[in-house]
């Protein structure tokens, strides 16, 4: 009943920027009168999902399913956008929606975000090919990143299952602007690298918020993914940045990351493994964990220097 409690209270509104031509559908929920005023995050979704899906789902007795109920709860701003080609934001461009154009998105969502809020560098999250969006947004925008979070993340690509499989299907990625996707795609985002990471209730309520938004996603992150790797510079990237793992993600190898983050040149950098998790944290069983990881890192005591 508490945690009910904490996130009716929780308001949610939507708004719209432009990049160009393009209209940027945002998703924003906070508290109207938080005991503590603790700053923005802004979620970054993945190749295959739109933004409130992802970061905003509701299942019928799973206490903050919405992980922007949870940290609006402690006292964020918090703020999702989908990307081009994604959920409500425009499709109508012939493009393929690719990382570069991902990070544009975010330059577009977070000026935007400044103007009406006027709140500085925001927390940023990214999850999968979303990782890759935000962090090639810090490096080109690293005055507007307070702390960075990938999640899922890839760097160059060596000893990830999961891209060497995607591979296989590269010649009809770049045939394509778009590819379809159902109800048992999403599923086998669940399925491919650790069974029963995930409630079937959570994934069922998942893909049925990805298919009631999207019936095809743009093919240019997985092109991307799949021919382009790396697409980012650890050296450029100056944000205290947490790089989180799933215990059983497919998506990159530990050594492929640990020499990402050994480049990483602040030192209030973190890389945690988290126990019992695929690919989609905050789908899985031990979502709960993840927001917690996440919550201290972001609300860690500031270092003091003399």
């Amino acid at each position: 009943m508490e945690n009910a409690k904490l996130e009716s209270a929780v308001v949610g509104e939507e708004h719209w920027t432009d990049k160009g031509e393009v209209k940027l559908f945002l998703w924003n929920k906070y508290l109207e009168r938080p005991a503590n005023k603790k700053g923005t995050i802004v979620f970054v979704h993945g190749s295959s999902m739109a933004s409130q899906p992802t970061f905003d789902l509701a299942v019928d007795g799973r206490p903050f399913s919405s992980v922007m109920n949870y940290f609006a709860t402690l006292g964020y701003d918090t703020w999702s956008v989908d990307m081009e080609g994604y959920g409500r934001s425009s499709k109508h461009r012939d493009i393929t929606c690719d990382i570069s154009n991902g990070a544009d998105d975010l330059a577009a969502a977070t000026a935007y975000i400044e103007a009406l809020r006027g709140a500085g560098p925001v927390h940023m999250y990214g999850i999968s090919s979303g990782a890759l969006r935000a962090a090639l947004f810090a490096e080109r925008y690293p005055e507007r990143v307070n702390k960075l979070v990938l999640d899922a993340f890839v760097w160059t690509g060596e000893g990830s299952p999961t891209l060497a499989a995607r591979r296989q299907k590269l010649p009809e990625f770049l045939a394509s602007k778009r590819r379809p996707i159902n109800y048992e795609f999403v599923q086998s985002i669940f399925s491919r690298d650790h069974a029963d990471c995930a409630e079937a209730r959570v994934v069922d309520a998942f893909a049925s918020a990805i298919c009631a938004l999207d019936d095809s996603m743009p093919n240019g992150t997985y092109i991307d993914m799949c021919s382009k790797l790396p697409l980012v510079d650890p050296e450029k990237i100056t944000a205290p940045t947490l790089i989180l793992r799933g215990q059983y993600d497919g998506i990159a190898s530990i050594s492929d990351l640990l020499g990402f983050f050994e480049k990483l040149p602040h030192p209030d950098k973190q890389f945690t493994v988290m126990e019992g998790i695929s690919h989609a944290s905050f789908q899985q069983k031990n979502y709960l964990m993840v927001y917690d990881i996440l919550a201290a890192y972001l609300g860690r005591v500031a270092p003091v220097y003399k």
